[in-house]
């Protein structure tokens, strides 16, 4: 993943095959940006380059900006894994968005289910954060997604919850570490969307229209806005150890019984 291809500035998107990470990448690659997409599926990893290039540059001129997209195979929770993606580049923005869920109450959470969460939403995210912060480039920037959750409850959803918040706040510490070189560490807290994550919630009668309800603004969220939100931070020289809600103001109300809705239709 050498830096001296054509094209325009370097971002490594990880988990950038599907959802939030896919439509980061093509927002990324239709404003010039050369994408590396990052992600533990390596046959969609592998075809991923060749649809950015079409998206930056539909006529195919080989001089186009944003071409010379490029992947790599990572698992976020392998740190030799998360340190070789890194090897011999300095990208000017990395977007790290990997992350599953899963439900339980407290007293009775599987323990080994709660620490798989974790391990993906948070220590994923700090090895990521670790290995991109030695080599991004001096006035990069680091985007780290984390979840409406950081900031509201919800039952059943302790080690989601417990993850995010965590997260927004590591982001915050690298944000101080990292400053020192000109480097920004901001996060983005997006409401309910539609990804690959949330589609088997889509299967709970109720849920979406209880997010519906319990957001300010009527409108369902889309893994492009959340796009639109990174972009505008990779190049805000003045925002670092920032949260940024793009929920529709959903956290201004209350968080849905997602357990008690599920647990209503499936029993």
């Amino acid at each position: 993943m050498a830096d001296d291809m054509g094209g325009g500035r370097h971002a490594v998107v990880v988990g950038g095959a599907s959802g939030i990470g896919w439509a980061t990448a093509r927002r990324l690659a239709s404003a010039g940006w050369r994408v590396t997409i990052a992600d533990v599926n390596a046959d969609l990893a592998e075809a991923r380059p060749a649809e950015l290039a079409d998206v930056a540059d539909p006529q195919g001129s080989p001089d186009a900006p944003g071409r010379g997209h490029d992947h790599r195979i990572v698992d976020v929770v392998d740190e030799a894994s998360v340190e070789a993606m890194f090897a011999g580049t300095a990208p000017e923005l990395v977007v790290t968005t990997a992350g599953v869920s899963t439900l339980g109450l407290v007293t009775g959470h599987d323990t080994a289910e709660f620490r798989r969460v974790v391990d993906v939403c948070l220590t994923g995210a700090f090895l990521v954060l670790k290995h991109a912060g030695r080599v991004v480039a001096e006035g990069g920037s680091i985007v780290a997604i984390a979840s409406l959750n950081a900031r509201q409850p919800g039952r059943g959803m302790a080690a989601y919850c417990a993850a995010k918040a965590g997260l927004v706040m590591l982001a915050q510490v690298a944000a101080l570490e990292l400053g020192e070189r000109g480097v920004r560490v901001n996060t983005v807290s997006p409401g309910f969307l539609v990804t690959p994550l949330t589609e088997p919630v889509l299967q709970i009668p109720g849920l979406a229209e209880e997010y519906a309800e319990n957001a300010a603004v009527p409108h369902r969220g889309t893994a492009e806005d959340v796009a639109r939100a990174v972009l505008y931070l990779a190049d805000a020289p003045w925002m670092t150890g920032e949260d940024l809600a793009v929920d529709g103001g959903a956290q201004l109300r209350r968080y849905p019984d997602v357990l008690g809705l599920a647990t209503k239709a499936f029993t």
